[in-house]
């Protein structure tokens, strides 16, 4: 049922237009839009945007715009071309191994960090999934692997199975992570499918912990649909966290985040990071906060959270590694390496001087 649905999905002007209306003018430039990156909305997300709220902010994360030909910042700004060690299987932190599983996803945001792979024809993705297990096999630091894409739930649950099965043998894995906005973007894809669950629950009780991270980013999204798909995982114990990206125009006003964060931890999702927006060609422009006005949001943001829904990082996942953004004082700004490609910068404190518009770390100047 869930890939009939799917196959309804919105990816043509002509198609939107029967939901929204739109001038000829604001048809051209999605038309435009999406001849670089495609357009694909389920009906179930179309269903949550205010059709009346011309600056509605489910729109804004959903439905292509001009904004996206301004061609500033990197399709690449974290580095995971470098830390690629076989095609769709990256590397870049001891513990952890990273499988882009797919290039499709149940919806396509526009501001994806990804933005370089999903949808479009790709060779970043795993080809051979026996030689990802073998990589991960051999490497005994490594003990829990993130199965990401692209969303890994677009694919059939026997698939899904086979690459589970293959994973728990590993003697030195911990545990296993699912990345995906299904919950978000097409929640009867869970709630619906017995199959999935029943599999996810098996191993999770009896070989290796699985976690799946989701995607909120608005209040909005919190629907009864999405709170019955949550529910149904954590039911089956299912670890349920949430990866927030602090967007423009989406999520950058205190009220809205502290309004989402409690939010979730009220549904038993663990508020885990708030991402710095990365800065994405086609998505700088329109999506990032610069990391000044950022801190001053979260900072007023757990002023209105209770302690378990205050328990998220701000961050940005940097070509360097993750980096915790902290404090300002004075004219200088506060970071720590909450994980690090060099394992030497671990838990690293370090500062930069203070620039009111910088959105990336590259933007602050360092101090000699």
């Amino acid at each position: 049922m869930w890939r009939e649905e799917l196959r309804h999905n919105i990816r043509t002007v002509e198609q939107l237009r029967k939901y929204i209306a739109l001038t000829p003018r604001e048809e051209r430039q999605i038309k435009r839009a999406i001849e670089h990156h495609p357009m694909s909305i389920t009906r179930y997300y179309m269903s949550l945007i205010d059709k009346n709220d011309p600056h509605d902010p489910l729109k804004k994360m959903i439905i292509p715009s001009i904004d996206e030909l301004d061609l500033s910042g990197s399709y690449d700004p974290s580095g995971e071309i470098t830390n690629t060690v076989l095609p769709g299987l990256q590397h870049k932190y001891a513990p952890t191994a990273l499988i882009l599983t797919t290039n499709r996803c149940t919806a396509y945001c526009r501001y994806c960090f990804r933005k370089r792979l999903v949808g479009l024809p790709t060779e970043e993705i795993i080809q051979k999934f026996d030689e990802a297990v073998k990589y991960i096999t051999q490497h005994t630091e490594i003990n829990n692997v993130l199965l990401s894409g692209g969303d890994p739930f677009t694919l059939s649950t026997n698939i899904i199975k086979n690459f589970v099965e293959k994973l728990v043998v590993i003697p030195h894995l911990k545990f296993i992570r699912f990345g995906s906005k299904t919950p978000v973007m097409a929640p009867d894809r869970i709630s619906e499918d017995e199959d999935l669950l029943s599999l996810l629950q098996h191993y999770s009780l009896r070989r290796r912990k699985i976690y799946v991270s989701t995607q909120f980013n608005h209040p909005r999204e919190l629907t009864k649909k999405s709170i019955r798909a949550v529910n149904k995982l954590i039911r089956r114990s299912i670890a349920v966290n949430n990866q927030t990206v602090l967007l423009k125009g989406v999520n950058d006003n205190p009220d809205t985040m502290a309004d989402l964060q409690n939010m979730l931890a009220g549904i038993g999702v663990i508020p885990y990071y708030v991402f710095q927006c990365r800065p994405v060609k086609r998505v700088k422009y329109s999506f990032q906060v610069p990391i000044v006005r950022g801190l001053e949001i979260m900072r007023e943001a757990k002023r209105k959270c209770s302690g378990y829904s205050k328990r998220f990082r701000y961050v940005m996942s940097h070509r360097t590694g993750k980096i915790e953004i902290l404090a300002i004082m004075g004219r200088e700004i506060y970071f720590k390496y909450h994980e690090a490609k060099d394992p030497q910068n671990n838990s690293r404190f370090f500062r930069r001087k203070v620039d009111p518009l910088g959105g990336w770390l590259d933007d602050f100047p360092v101090i000699k």
